[in-house]
């Protein structure tokens, strides 16, 4: 009977093995939705705090990681203090907004550039949203775009050619004269 009872308690450590990691990225992810934890107050016991640690490490991406449709290598923080790694990839990948940066002539006279119509404007923040895709040649200036809710921005110089696409929302941050030319585009016209 002593024997069975060792093998049962032997057993229920095996089956059971796993709950303080699966706990921990249950704490982690509710806690810590936006995956990185508040260090100014820690309530967690540190037993917690070092399962979620562990788990974060183990959940973690590698120092860099590739995406297959651009190509470009997301650089991630170093772990440090028992943080989260975060990858952050590129805005303009996030939002799907093209850029080709220093068009060739050539390529402007394909696209009709020339026969665009044309938007100035000096220093301003103005609110935009696009309802329909909107191709844009910066040929003064400088624009950030900061997309709504973010508080990232990308920014475009002239030479640039940009393709925002339908519904995206943004403010348009402008620190002197700017001068574009745009075309609004319909879906899988390039």
């Amino acid at each position: 009977m002593r024997r069975t009872k060792l093998h049962v308690t032997h057993k229920y450590k095996e089956q059971y093995a796993n709950i303080p990691y699966l706990i921990s990225i249950i704490i982690l992810f509710f806690f810590f939705p936006e995956g990185k934890p508040d260090t100014r107050a820690p309530l967690l016991p540190n037993k917690v705090q070092n399962h979620i640690t562990m788990a974060s490490l183990m959940m973690g991406p590698p120092l860099a990681s590739f995406s297959k449709t651009s190509k470009t290598a997301h650089k991630t923080s170093n772990s440090t203090n028992g943080r989260i790694k975060c990858v952050q990839r590129p805005l303009e990948e996030i939002y799907n907004i093209r850029v080709e940066k220093s068009v060739s002539k050539q390529r402007l006279t394909e696209l009709g550039v020339s026969k665009w119509s044309t938007w100035k404007t000096g220093k301003c923040n103005v609110p935009w949203d696009w309802h329909v895709d909107q191709l844009v040649y910066i040929e003064e200036g400088e624009v950030r775009v900061v997309p709504e809710g973010s508080e990232r921005y990308m920014s475009f110089v002239a030479g640039d050619l940009v393709r925002y696409p339908k519904w995206f929302e943004a403010d348009l941050w402008f620190n002197g004269y700017y001068q574009e030319r745009y075309s609004f585009r319909a879906y899988g016209d390039d």
